[in-house]
């Protein structure tokens, strides 16, 4: 599927939630553990950037999707955009030898460089908004990331695939100390198969009403 065409069916959604008018700084986050392995070299996760690439170019300031890889260390990688989108896991990930890949899963680290990004290094009015997959096992210290950031104009959106066990992410809804719900979860079993208007309504589910919070509370 092109990639104008995605960018239709994220129009679609932004129109039925109401967010034609949000600019918003998009980042993905990549789980690149072990297990991982497989859906990196078979395509998946290249199919993943370009899916969540044409929300960035539809909310974005500037149409650059900013990304993270980790497993038990991170990297920051150079964004992507839709004029090198093509091959971009092959070419800037897998072919790095500088990158870690597949080891175990680390979250905190580079949940901690993602507020970093976005609260110290590019200052900006736009609020950030973070699509971060994961295939399980995520560490239960993630919750202080996400208290500490919820002061912050940034929303994290997990996205879990696979089969395992998502219980940490779970319970982000219930997670208490934030100053404000900043953080959403939902399971794709298999993201090969979740059609885009299923996956952008998702995706884009929970961010409206943050939105809303956070501009009542002074944060955006």
């Amino acid at each position: 599927m092109s990639i104008s065409l995605m960018k239709k069916n994220v129009q679609i959604v932004l129109e039925k939630k109401k967010l034609t008018g949000v600019t918003a700084r998009v980042g993905l986050v990549l789980d690149i553990s072990g297990s991982m392995r497989k859906l990196y070299k078979n395509g998946t996760v290249q199919k993943v950037v370009e899916r969540i690439l044409a929300v960035a170019s539809q909310f974005d300031d500037d149409g650059m999707l900013d990304v993270w890889v980790y497993d038990n260390e991170f990297a920051r990688l150079k964004p992507v955009t839709e004029r090198d989108f093509t091959g971009y896991v092959e070419n800037v990930i897998l072919s790095d030898s500088l990158i870690h890949k597949f080891g175990r899963n680390d979250e905190p680290p580079v949940m901690e460089d993602v507020i970093r990004k976005y609260t110290k290094e590019d200052i900006s009015r736009d609020p950030a908004f973070i699509v971060f997959i994961n295939d399980g096992g995520c560490k239960k210290t993630i919750k202080k990331p996400v208290v500490e950031s919820s002061n912050q104009p940034i929303f994290w959106q997990f996205v879990g695939i696979g089969d395992s066990n998502f219980e940490t992410l779970e319970n982000l809804d219930s997670m208490e100390g934030r100053f404000i719900d900043n953080a959403n979860f939902f399971h794709i079993q298999d993201p090969e198969t979740i059609s885009d208007d299923q996956l952008y309504h998702q995706l884009l589910n929970e961010f409206p009403s943050w939105l809303e919070e956070a501009k009542g509370k002074g944060i955006l």
